[in-house]
């Protein structure tokens, strides 16, 4: 059985392009954005006279006919569909190119659709196929300004560019907000293009204008639509692509600096993007296959079919909610949102469980993710001896923006042995990831000073927050005990591999006493460990362990772990173990993580699969979720965030990349 993701991709681009469908069948759902918003994408073919639709909804009442979908299937970097009707053969493809050995091309903002025809009776059939796109691909919501629209030539394919009349770059920070800045471009490589509007009924949901409250139900509102028109006769097969791509102009505020993304640090504009894109559809789509198959095999083997299936709806999506960028001195930036989280961006317990993802396909990535928080981390605004949260709001990366209460950062709302943790994890994982020292030399006087905090607070950590701040404060956390154990380890195979052997032999003693530590105070006399220190019979998944074994560093004696593993049969509920005791729900990157602590492959498979049929089952519709209930399959909260990049924990094991030789 093929795992039905709970909410397919379209585009996949950053936290502000993109466009998803909910719905198992492309006709039943308007397309929409991550938050669930309208970005409303219509797709309808005109066949020997007799218009049908194929793509997504003008309205959530929209009943005009439709073609039949018969196929859908996907894979890490594109998504298909096959539809038929009036003796007609209507395939669709949509890939966005993420491929990361290739950051140009990854962070290029064009998407591509491409669209074949073929006749189902062995009759010649009229074709014409219309992809329109609404207004509110360039507004934070449908009808907030005017929309300009300009129909243009892009090396001799007809495109129609559409941005807000009102431009104010970089203007907002937020969660629950979309772009309305920049330009977006259709384009198409055959037909004509074209801007039109439509009338559309009022959604009262989608736009707080109280002079609307008492709109009649009839009431309609105008909108802007980008439009292609596309002749595609049946007499022979026809094929057309349809790229989607937008300009944000600037994509990133760091530190007062307006920053451009990486496709663009160069000069290049969007038209000769967009050129590069159509010049380039045919090799790039044999790369992407290739890439795809691969990742799949190699994830089959690391843990089941699956398991691979899991890595698929994760990979775009863990890439798309980033943006990378290029700061002042040509340095990647590779800058997360917490998508229905607060918005934040660079956060570090976000990064943290997402490297898996990317320690395999590009470590410049992971450290893209680092370098706002040193920075932050050594500017005046920062008056901690620990690691900082994050660095700002998305898209505004000038100032931590968690825990500030009255105008002021509060210590009892920050996650030092948490962060700290990360951190260092972080900088060792990387380092070893491409055995490249250079970066964590740059900032050796930060890892210091925070596994200094780690050896004074993470014997017994007092009452902190932890990356699970949505169960609130607990002392004595015996998960922030194992991140501390961890962070002092990675800060030891450092200085192991710049030859400060008797350094990182010292660390190595502290993470190890620290270690015996935990066994002793945290056991519950079962082979089990407890949640906190002086709680006795409570449990949790032991995630943040998982490094121990991975970078071989021996650490725990294998039984310990293996024991706390045999535990967890017992809590395990039909959608997955919870994370703790204290209730049913559980987050996805660290059940993974969990299951990556099993010995034999078999276990790691039956350990995931309630995560499979999670997904597979919930009725949650949104871009997957790393928080839900392990009873019911329902999400809890969070979608659409870069830690679905941790279900990547066990594929980065399986290719031996963490093991220290």
């Amino acid at each position: 059985m093929r795992l039905r993701p709970p909410s397919t991709p379209l585009i996949t681009v950053d936290p502000y392009f993109t466009i998803w469908s909910p719905a198992d069948r492309l006709t039943d759902a308007v397309t929409c954005h991550w938050t669930g918003k309208p970005n409303t994408i219509v797709g309808t073919a005109c066949i020997d006279g007799e218009t049908y639709r194929f793509l997504g909804k003008l309205h959530q009442n929209d009943d005009s006919p439709v073609l039949t979908q018969t196929a859908f299937d996907y894979d890490a970097l594109s998504t298909r569909y096959t539809f038929t009707g009036a003796g007609v053969i209507l395939k669709l493809t949509f890939t966005t190119p993420l491929l990361m050995d290739d950051l140009a091309v990854m962070t290029r903002p064009v998407s591509y659709l491409e669209i074949e025809t073929a006749s189902a009776d062995g009759c010649c059939h009229d074709v014409t196929v219309k992809i329109a796109v609404s207004e509110e691909i360039c507004l934070n919501l449908r009808s907030q300004s005017p929309v300009v629209t300009e129909v243009l030539d892009v090396a001799g394919r007809p495109t129609v560019k559409m941005g807000n009349s009102e431009q104010n770059v970089l203007n907002r920070s937020g969660d629950d907000i979309r772009i309305d800045w920049g330009y977006f471009y259709l384009t198409t490589s055959l037909g004509t293009a074209a801007a039109e509007v439509i009338n559309i009924p009022y959604c009262p949901h989608k736009i707080n204008r109280t002079e609307w409250s008492t709109a009649p139900e009839d009431y309609k509102e105008e909108t802007a639509f980008a439009t292609v028109t596309l002749p595609m006769h049946t007499c022979h097969d026809n094929c057309a692509l349809v790229t989607f791509a937008y300009d944000d102009i600037k994509s990133i505020e760091y530190f007062g600096d307006h920053l451009t993304s990486f496709w663009n640090k160069d000069g290049m504009t969007i038209t000769e993007a967009i050129d590069a894109a159509y010049c380039e559809y045919v090799p790039l789509m044999q790369r992407c296959t290739a890439a795809a198959e691969k990742m799949f095999h190699d994830a089959v083997r690391a843990g089941g079919e699956k398991y691979a299936e899991i890595c698929e709806i994760s990979y775009r999506q863990a890439i798309a909610a980033h943006k990378v960028a290029v700061d002042t001195e040509g340095q990647v930036l590779f800058i997360s949102k917490e998508c229905f989280s607060n918005g934040c961006a660079a956060t570090v317990d976000v990064s943290y469980p997402s490297i898996p993802l990317f320690l395999l396909y590009n470590p410049e990535l992971v450290r893209g993710m680092m370098r706002p928080i040193y920075r932050f981390a050594r500017s005046d605004m920062w008056k901690f001896d620990f690691a900082p949260h994050d660095a700002g709001q998305f898209p505004l990366v000038n100032c931590q923006r968690y825990g500030i209460r009255e105008g002021e950062l509060k210590l009892e709302f920050q996650m030092p042995v948490e962060e700290c943790g990360n951190m260092l994890v972080m900088a060792a994982a990387v380092a070893l990831a491409d055995k490249e020292t250079k970066f964590a030399e740059e900032n050796m006087d930060l890892l210091e000073a925070w596994v200094k905090y780690l050896i004074a607070n993470g014997y017994d950590p007092e009452n902190q927050l932890c990356t699970d701040d949505f169960a609130g404060h607990l002392a004595h956390n015996c998960n922030l005990s194992l991140k501390a154990i961890m962070g002092i380890a990675g800060l030891a195979l450092i200085y192991r591999m710049l030859g400060r052997n008797e350094d990182a032999d010292g660390l190595m003693a502290e993470a190890r006493k620290m270690a015996d530590s935990f066994i002793e105070r945290a056991s519950n006399g079962d082979g089990s460990f407890r949640l906190a220190y002086d709680r006795p019979g409570t449990w949790s998944m032991k995630y943040n362990a998982v490094w121990d074994k991975l970078w071989g560093t021996g650490i725990f004696d294998p039984m310990v772990m293996q024991s706390e593993f045999a535990s967890y049969r017992k809590h395990v509920n039909p959608y997955g173990m919870p994370l703790d005791n204290r209730s049913d729900y559980t987050k996805s990157d660290w059940l993974i993580w969990t299951g990556t602590l099993a010995r034999e492959k078999d276990d790691f498979i039956d350990y995931v699969t309630p995560l499979w049929k999670n997904y597979h089952h919930t009725g949650s519709r949104v871009p997957a979720t790393d928080w839900y209930f392990t009873t019911t399959a329902i999400q809890r909260g969070f979608q659409h965030r870069t830690v679905v990049g941790g279900h990547f924990m066990k594929l980065l094991e399986y290719s031996g990349k963490m093991a220290v030789k």
